[in-house]
């Protein structure tokens, strides 16, 4: 049963999370990109604080020890961060200074066409490790994975719409980037099965992987989505934002109030 359920929640937040991006990059939901970013931020937030870290700190060991997890993990996804946005970098400084070096055919036609393919690799490994954790999530509790799910497929909404991004400047084929970044999301699935056979084998340490996916949700929160939202805007606009962002909050405190009962 918790194999199924993590299965079922690793594809909902992998797969899912791409298309809700498509819908949001191409199609009718697109004026509604910025009302997501702040109803994830709450939604990732509220996990973390609300159910993440108290599932973990309940399980009576040493809260130095917890909170040192929790720091060691937010100081590795910023590390983890400044890699990637170097690695990129570096793909784009090498594109501009060889680009004119290579006369093949096709390579004048899709110019980011390696980069494409490198960010599609990142993809996949980052989605592999959000499997794990929704593994380690579903372990402790159903209720608490089916959360989980909810805020990793809420976070990867606009890390995925980058991505289509640079596909598309690859190819003018939408479908085609849909299907290769959806292919990359599948791969949550299979960080969750092995996330289950290595939580099962290892189900004293759960409690630092729920503290290593807090700090995951408290980072891309607080770093990635938040200062996104941090401009100059009106009185309207600045009430709409913090009211989709408390009602990213809600929708957690709903749901974990539906699995209360529903126990």
């Amino acid at each position: 049963m918790t194999l199924l359920a993590i299965i079922l929640g690793t594809l909902a937040a992998g797969v899912g999370s791409v298309w809700l991006a498509a819908l949001l990059s191409f199609g009718a939901l697109a004026r509604y990109t910025q009302h997501m970013l702040s109803m994830a931020a709450g939604a990732l937030m509220a996990t973390a604080f609300m159910h993440l870290l108290p599932e973990a700190f309940e399980s009576g060991l040493q809260p130095h020890d917890l909170f040192l997890a929790l720091l060691v993990g937010l100081v590795f996804f910023f590390l983890l961060d400044k890699a990637e946005l170097w690695h990129h970098g570096h793909e784009h400084h090498h594109e501009a200074v060889h680009g004119d070096d290579h006369h093949h055919g096709h390579s004048h036609a899709h110019p980011p066409q390696g980069g494409s393919w490198a960010v599609l690799a990142g993809d996949s490994v980052h989605c592999f490790g959000d499997g794990l954790l929704i593994a380690s999530a579903f372990i402790a509790d159903l209720r608490l994975g089916a959360i989980a799910s909810l805020a990793v497929l809420a976070h990867e909404v606009p890390h995925h719409m980058g991505d289509l991004m640079v596909l598309r400047a690859g190819t003018s084929n939408k479908r085609a980037a849909l299907i290769k970044v959806s292919l990359a999301g599948a791969v949550t699935a299979l960080g969750g099965v092995l996330g289950y056979w290595l939580v099962d084998q290892l189900h004293e340490y759960l409690p630092y992987f729920l503290v290593v996916a807090s700090s995951s949700f408290i980072y891309v929160a607080l770093a990635d989505l938040i200062p996104q939202l941090q401009k100059r805007l009106s009185a309207s606009e600045t009430a709409a934002q913090i009211a989709w962002l408390v009602a990213g909050i809600l929708l957690v405190t709903f749901m974990s109030s539906l699995g209360e009962h529903a126990h």
